[in-house]
Protein backbone atom coordinates (compact mmCIF):
# COMPACT_ATOMS: atom_id res chain seq x y z
CA UNK A 1 0.00 0.00 0.00
CA UNK A 2 1.35 3.53 -0.95
CA UNK A 3 0.83 6.62 1.22
CA UNK A 4 -2.13 7.40 -1.70
CA UNK A 5 -3.59 4.73 -0.55
CA UNK A 6 -7.08 4.30 1.42
CA UNK A 7 -7.01 1.89 4.06
CA UNK A 8 -11.21 1.80 3.62
CA UNK A 9 -10.77 1.47 -0.49
CA UNK A 10 -9.82 -1.67 -2.25
CA UNK A 11 -6.53 -0.98 -4.79
CA UNK A 12 -5.58 -2.69 -7.59
CA UNK A 13 -3.25 -2.69 -10.44
CA UNK A 14 -4.86 -1.40 -13.06
CA UNK A 15 -3.02 -2.36 -15.94
CA UNK A 16 -3.50 -6.69 -15.14
CA UNK A 17 -7.54 -6.33 -16.26
CA UNK A 18 -9.20 -7.16 -18.92
CA UNK A 19 -13.00 -7.12 -19.70
CA UNK A 20 -14.21 -10.52 -18.12
CA UNK A 21 -12.12 -9.47 -14.59
CA UNK A 22 -13.10 -5.76 -14.65
CA UNK A 23 -16.79 -6.69 -14.98
CA UNK A 24 -16.69 -9.56 -12.38
CA UNK A 25 -14.06 -8.04 -10.19
CA UNK A 26 -14.87 -4.31 -10.40
CA UNK A 27 -18.40 -3.76 -11.81
CA UNK A 28 -20.34 -6.40 -10.23
CA UNK A 29 -19.61 -5.71 -6.41
CA UNK A 30 -20.95 -2.11 -6.85
CA UNK A 31 -18.28 -0.62 -4.29
CA UNK A 32 -15.73 1.99 -5.44
CA UNK A 33 -11.95 1.25 -5.87
CA UNK A 34 -8.92 2.33 -7.39
CA UNK A 35 -7.26 1.47 -9.87
CA UNK A 36 -3.53 1.97 -9.69
CA UNK A 37 -1.85 2.82 -13.48
CA UNK A 38 -4.73 2.23 -15.80
CA UNK A 39 -3.63 4.19 -18.06
CA UNK A 40 0.04 4.95 -18.19
CA UNK A 41 0.50 3.44 -21.84
CA UNK A 42 -1.48 6.20 -22.82
CA UNK A 43 0.05 8.61 -25.52
CA UNK A 44 -1.50 11.59 -23.30
CA UNK A 45 0.42 10.34 -19.91
CA UNK A 46 3.60 10.06 -21.93
CA UNK A 47 2.67 13.76 -23.16
CA UNK A 48 1.92 14.82 -19.72
CA UNK A 49 5.19 13.15 -18.10
CA UNK A 50 7.22 15.64 -20.43
CA UNK A 51 5.71 18.92 -19.48
CA UNK A 52 2.08 20.71 -19.54
CA UNK A 53 3.48 22.23 -23.36
CA UNK A 54 3.87 18.82 -24.66
CA UNK A 55 -0.20 17.44 -23.80
CA UNK A 56 -1.56 20.80 -24.83
CA UNK A 57 0.27 20.37 -27.45
CA UNK A 58 -0.78 16.90 -28.09
CA UNK A 59 -4.28 17.60 -27.32
CA UNK A 60 -4.65 20.16 -29.79
CA UNK A 61 -3.71 17.73 -32.93
CA UNK A 62 -6.83 16.16 -32.70
CA UNK A 63 -9.01 19.35 -31.33
CA UNK A 64 -12.25 19.99 -33.04
CA UNK A 65 -12.87 23.85 -33.22
CA UNK A 66 -16.64 23.94 -32.03
CA UNK A 67 -18.44 25.19 -28.74
CA UNK A 68 -18.27 23.94 -25.39
CA UNK A 69 -19.47 25.70 -22.30
CA UNK A 70 -16.25 27.34 -20.17
CA UNK A 71 -17.46 27.64 -16.44
CA UNK A 72 -14.81 30.56 -14.98
CA UNK A 73 -14.33 31.49 -11.60
CA UNK A 74 -12.94 34.59 -10.17
CA UNK A 75 -9.49 34.48 -8.13
CA UNK A 76 -11.42 35.19 -5.03
CA UNK A 77 -13.76 31.90 -4.92
CA UNK A 78 -10.06 29.93 -4.52
CA UNK A 79 -11.45 27.57 -7.64
CA UNK A 80 -14.50 26.72 -5.35
CA UNK A 81 -17.62 25.68 -7.97
CA UNK A 82 -20.48 25.84 -6.06
CA UNK A 83 -23.73 27.93 -4.76
CA UNK A 84 -23.94 31.53 -3.63
CA UNK A 85 -25.08 32.35 -0.63
CA UNK A 86 -28.70 31.75 -0.40
CA UNK A 87 -28.72 29.40 -3.72
CA UNK A 88 -29.95 32.64 -5.80
CA UNK A 89 -26.93 31.83 -8.05
CA UNK A 90 -23.30 30.27 -8.67
CA UNK A 91 -20.44 31.06 -7.50
CA UNK A 92 -19.18 31.47 -11.18
CA UNK A 93 -19.63 32.20 -14.91
CA UNK A 94 -20.34 30.43 -17.86
CA UNK A 95 -19.08 31.13 -21.28
CA UNK A 96 -19.46 29.80 -24.30
CA UNK A 97 -16.29 29.25 -26.71
CA UNK A 98 -14.63 27.46 -28.99
CA UNK A 99 -13.12 24.09 -28.03
CA UNK A 100 -9.35 25.25 -29.03
CA UNK A 101 -9.69 28.91 -27.55
CA UNK A 102 -10.41 27.06 -24.04
CA UNK A 103 -7.62 24.96 -24.46
CA UNK A 104 -5.75 28.32 -24.94
CA UNK A 105 -7.04 30.16 -22.03
CA UNK A 106 -6.79 26.86 -19.48
CA UNK A 107 -2.93 26.59 -19.90
CA UNK A 108 -2.64 30.35 -20.08
CA UNK A 109 -4.29 30.66 -15.93
CA UNK A 110 -2.43 27.38 -15.15
CA UNK A 111 0.72 29.88 -15.39
CA UNK A 112 -0.58 32.46 -13.24
CA UNK A 113 -2.45 31.90 -10.18
CA UNK A 114 -4.14 35.80 -9.82
CA UNK A 115 -6.01 34.40 -12.90
CA UNK A 116 -9.51 33.16 -12.88
CA UNK A 117 -9.73 29.45 -12.63
CA UNK A 118 -11.16 27.42 -15.74
CA UNK A 119 -12.57 24.48 -16.38
CA UNK A 120 -14.36 22.66 -19.32
CA UNK A 121 -15.85 19.13 -18.62
CA UNK A 122 -18.04 16.23 -19.56
CA UNK A 123 -17.31 17.07 -23.22
CA UNK A 124 -16.99 13.77 -25.52
CA UNK A 125 -13.84 13.29 -26.61
CA UNK A 126 -15.52 11.58 -30.15
CA UNK A 127 -16.71 15.38 -30.73
CA UNK A 128 -14.23 17.72 -29.43
CA UNK A 129 -11.11 15.60 -29.76
CA UNK A 130 -11.40 13.44 -32.97
CA UNK A 131 -9.16 10.27 -32.49
CA UNK A 132 -8.26 10.74 -29.63
CA UNK A 133 -10.25 7.46 -27.99
CA UNK A 134 -8.84 5.52 -30.78
CA UNK A 135 -5.06 6.24 -29.49
CA UNK A 136 -6.29 6.35 -25.95
CA UNK A 137 -7.92 3.69 -25.29
CA UNK A 138 -9.49 0.99 -22.67
CA UNK A 139 -9.47 -2.40 -23.49
CA UNK A 140 -11.67 -3.45 -19.94
CA UNK A 141 -14.58 -1.49 -21.10
CA UNK A 142 -16.89 -2.32 -24.18
CA UNK A 143 -15.91 -0.11 -27.11
CA UNK A 144 -19.56 1.21 -27.12
CA UNK A 145 -18.98 3.32 -23.96
CA UNK A 146 -17.42 6.56 -24.84
CA UNK A 147 -14.87 8.53 -22.92
CA UNK A 148 -15.57 12.15 -22.13
CA UNK A 149 -12.90 14.73 -20.93
CA UNK A 150 -12.35 17.56 -18.19
CA UNK A 151 -9.79 20.29 -18.25
CA UNK A 152 -8.48 23.13 -16.13
CA UNK A 153 -7.01 24.85 -13.60
CA UNK A 154 -7.00 24.02 -9.72
CA UNK A 155 -10.92 23.29 -8.73
CA UNK A 156 -13.39 22.15 -6.44
CA UNK A 157 -16.87 20.62 -7.41
CA UNK A 158 -19.73 19.98 -5.14
CA UNK A 159 -19.96 16.91 -3.70
CA UNK A 160 -22.84 15.49 -5.79
CA UNK A 161 -24.09 11.63 -7.55
CA UNK A 162 -24.06 10.33 -10.85
CA UNK A 163 -26.47 8.55 -11.88
CA UNK A 164 -24.34 6.12 -14.07
CA UNK A 165 -21.35 3.95 -13.44
CA UNK A 166 -18.38 5.99 -13.78
CA UNK A 167 -14.52 4.86 -13.91
CA UNK A 168 -12.24 8.14 -13.81
CA UNK A 169 -9.43 8.45 -15.11
CA UNK A 170 -5.95 11.24 -14.45
CA UNK A 171 -3.89 12.27 -17.42
CA UNK A 172 -2.42 15.12 -15.62
CA UNK A 173 -2.58 16.91 -12.29
CA UNK A 174 -3.98 15.22 -9.39
CA UNK A 175 -7.58 14.54 -8.27
CA UNK A 176 -8.65 13.88 -4.58
CA UNK A 177 -11.79 12.62 -4.15
CA UNK A 178 -14.09 12.48 -1.09
CA UNK A 179 -16.50 9.61 -1.20
CA UNK A 180 -19.72 9.20 0.52
CA UNK A 181 -21.91 6.12 0.52
CA UNK A 182 -25.50 6.54 -1.31
CA UNK A 183 -27.29 5.66 2.35
CA UNK A 184 -25.35 9.08 2.88
CA UNK A 185 -27.82 11.19 1.69
CA UNK A 186 -30.14 11.59 4.21
CA UNK A 187 -27.09 13.28 5.99
CA UNK A 188 -26.03 15.36 2.84
CA UNK A 189 -28.33 18.01 3.21
CA UNK A 190 -28.91 17.71 -0.62
CA UNK A 191 -29.78 21.06 -2.46
CA UNK A 192 -32.92 21.09 -4.84
CA UNK A 193 -32.90 18.80 -8.07
CA UNK A 194 -33.84 21.12 -10.69
CA UNK A 195 -31.76 24.23 -9.70
CA UNK A 196 -28.14 22.42 -9.85
CA UNK A 197 -25.03 23.32 -10.85
CA UNK A 198 -24.53 21.41 -13.52
CA UNK A 199 -27.14 19.11 -13.62
CA UNK A 200 -27.49 16.69 -10.68
CA UNK A 201 -27.67 17.98 -6.97
CA UNK A 202 -25.23 18.37 -4.20
CA UNK A 203 -25.00 18.17 -1.00
CA UNK A 204 -24.94 21.74 0.75
CA UNK A 205 -23.53 20.82 3.79
CA UNK A 206 -20.71 19.07 2.41
CA UNK A 207 -19.12 22.34 1.01
CA UNK A 208 -20.52 24.36 3.86
CA UNK A 209 -17.52 25.05 6.77
CA UNK A 210 -16.86 22.75 9.55
CA UNK A 211 -19.19 22.75 12.12
CA UNK A 212 -21.77 24.63 10.66
CA UNK A 213 -24.77 24.61 12.34
CA UNK A 214 -27.19 24.20 9.79
CA UNK A 215 -26.35 20.94 8.81
CA UNK A 216 -25.97 18.91 12.47
CA UNK A 217 -26.40 15.45 11.03
CA UNK A 218 -23.73 15.83 8.73
CA UNK A 219 -21.38 14.54 10.94
CA UNK A 220 -22.31 11.00 10.68
CA UNK A 221 -21.98 11.24 6.63
CA UNK A 222 -18.54 13.34 7.54
CA UNK A 223 -17.33 9.93 9.45
CA UNK A 224 -18.16 7.72 6.87
CA UNK A 225 -16.02 9.70 4.27
CA UNK A 226 -13.02 8.25 2.07
CA UNK A 227 -10.71 10.46 0.53
CA UNK A 228 -8.99 9.17 -2.41
CA UNK A 229 -5.37 10.79 -4.09
CA UNK A 230 -4.59 9.70 -7.96
CA UNK A 231 -1.87 10.97 -9.50
CA UNK A 232 -1.50 10.75 -13.55
CA UNK A 233 -2.18 7.19 -15.16
CA UNK A 234 -4.63 6.41 -11.65
CA UNK A 235 -8.20 5.69 -11.96
CA UNK A 236 -11.27 5.38 -9.58
CA UNK A 237 -14.23 2.80 -10.19
CA UNK A 238 -17.34 4.71 -8.98
CA UNK A 239 -20.66 3.16 -8.82
CA UNK A 240 -23.87 4.80 -9.44
CA UNK A 241 -25.51 7.22 -6.73
CA UNK A 242 -22.13 7.33 -4.80
CA UNK A 243 -21.58 10.85 -3.46
CA UNK A 244 -18.21 12.83 -4.53
CA UNK A 245 -17.08 15.70 -4.44
CA UNK A 246 -13.62 16.14 -6.48
CA UNK A 247 -10.80 18.33 -6.17
CA UNK A 248 -8.27 19.34 -9.06
CA UNK A 249 -5.32 20.20 -7.08
CA UNK A 250 -2.63 21.07 -9.58
CA UNK A 251 -2.02 24.23 -11.27
CA UNK A 252 -3.21 22.13 -14.82
CA UNK A 253 -5.28 19.04 -14.37
CA UNK A 254 -6.76 16.73 -16.95
CA UNK A 255 -8.80 13.91 -16.62
CA UNK A 256 -10.95 11.69 -18.78
CA UNK A 257 -13.56 10.03 -17.91
CA UNK A 258 -16.52 6.91 -18.78
CA UNK A 259 -19.81 6.76 -17.95
CA UNK A 260 -22.16 3.70 -18.62
CA UNK A 261 -25.22 1.56 -16.84
CA UNK A 262 -23.36 -1.55 -16.69
CA UNK A 263 -26.41 -2.98 -15.42
CA UNK A 264 -29.27 -1.94 -17.54
CA UNK A 265 -32.16 -4.23 -19.17
CA UNK A 266 -33.75 -1.91 -21.47
CA UNK A 267 -33.40 2.38 -21.74
CA UNK A 268 -35.68 2.97 -19.10
CA UNK A 269 -33.60 4.46 -15.83
CA UNK A 270 -34.28 3.93 -12.32
CA UNK A 271 -33.81 8.00 -11.33
CA UNK A 272 -37.05 8.05 -14.12
CA UNK A 273 -38.92 5.45 -12.21
CA UNK A 274 -37.90 7.57 -8.97
CA UNK A 275 -39.32 10.50 -10.00
CA UNK A 276 -42.39 8.93 -11.19
CA UNK A 277 -42.56 7.88 -7.70
CA UNK A 278 -42.36 11.15 -6.46
CA UNK A 279 -45.35 12.46 -8.31
CA UNK A 280 -47.24 8.98 -7.33
CA UNK A 281 -46.63 8.51 -3.64
CA UNK A 282 -44.54 11.10 -1.79
CA UNK A 283 -47.55 13.05 -0.87
CA UNK A 284 -49.88 10.48 0.35
CA UNK A 285 -50.61 9.70 4.08
CA UNK A 286 -47.91 8.06 6.03
CA UNK A 287 -49.23 4.98 6.49
CA UNK A 288 -49.96 4.34 2.83
CA UNK A 289 -46.71 5.43 2.05
CA UNK A 290 -45.36 2.51 4.02
CA UNK A 291 -47.69 0.06 2.93
CA UNK A 292 -45.89 1.32 -0.50
CA UNK A 293 -42.48 0.77 0.66
CA UNK A 294 -43.84 -2.73 1.84
CA UNK A 295 -45.02 -3.86 -1.59
CA UNK A 296 -41.54 -2.01 -3.40
CA UNK A 297 -39.86 -4.02 -1.27
CA UNK A 298 -41.31 -7.37 -1.93
CA UNK A 299 -40.95 -6.60 -5.82
CA UNK A 300 -38.69 -4.23 -6.49
CA UNK A 301 -36.15 -4.91 -3.79
CA UNK A 302 -36.81 -8.32 -3.29
CA UNK A 303 -34.74 -8.68 0.27
CA UNK A 304 -36.26 -12.08 0.48
CA UNK A 305 -35.63 -13.63 -2.99
CA UNK A 306 -37.89 -13.54 -6.06
CA UNK A 307 -41.89 -12.82 -4.83
CA UNK A 308 -42.86 -15.87 -6.68
CA UNK A 309 -40.27 -18.20 -5.60
CA UNK A 310 -43.19 -20.37 -4.29
CA UNK A 311 -44.67 -21.26 -7.47
CA UNK A 312 -42.79 -23.27 -10.67
CA UNK A 313 -40.87 -20.37 -12.90
CA UNK A 314 -43.19 -21.53 -15.65
CA UNK A 315 -46.06 -19.72 -13.79
CA UNK A 316 -44.20 -16.43 -12.90
CA UNK A 317 -45.70 -15.07 -16.03
CA UNK A 318 -44.22 -10.92 -16.73
CA UNK A 319 -42.66 -11.81 -13.01
CA UNK A 320 -39.93 -14.04 -15.37
CA UNK A 321 -36.66 -12.85 -16.62
CA UNK A 322 -36.61 -9.62 -17.84
CA UNK A 323 -34.50 -10.78 -20.90
CA UNK A 324 -37.06 -13.57 -21.99
CA UNK A 325 -39.18 -10.68 -23.35
CA UNK A 326 -40.77 -9.64 -19.81
CA UNK A 327 -39.08 -6.08 -20.02
CA UNK A 328 -41.38 -5.26 -23.30
CA UNK A 329 -44.76 -7.04 -21.71
CA UNK A 330 -43.85 -4.88 -18.48
CA UNK A 331 -42.87 -1.27 -20.30
CA UNK A 332 -46.28 -1.88 -22.98
CA UNK A 333 -48.43 -2.26 -20.00
CA UNK A 334 -46.87 1.12 -18.11
CA UNK A 335 -47.54 2.96 -21.24
CA UNK A 336 -50.57 2.20 -21.46
CA UNK A 337 -51.59 2.68 -17.70
CA UNK A 338 -49.94 6.05 -18.02
CA UNK A 339 -52.02 7.21 -21.29
CA UNK A 340 -55.10 6.18 -18.96
CA UNK A 341 -55.69 2.79 -20.95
Amino acid sequence: MTALDSPRLRTLDGGALDRDRFLRDIAEPCAPVVLRGVCRHWPAYTAQAQSHAALVAYLAGFAVDRAAEMFVGDPAIGGRYDYADGLSGFTFSRESVQFGEALRRIAAAAQSPSEPSIYVGSLPTDDYLTGFSTENALTMLSPDVAPRIWLGTASSVACHYDTFDNLACVVAGRRRFTLYPPDAIADLYVGPIDHTLAGQPVSLAASAPPGDGRYPAFANARARAITVDLAPGDALYLPKLWWHSVEATAPFNVLVNYWWDGFASGPDAPHTAMLLAMIAIAERPAPERAAWRAFFDHYVFRPDGHPLAHLPEQQHGILGPLRSGNYGRIRALVMRLLRGG
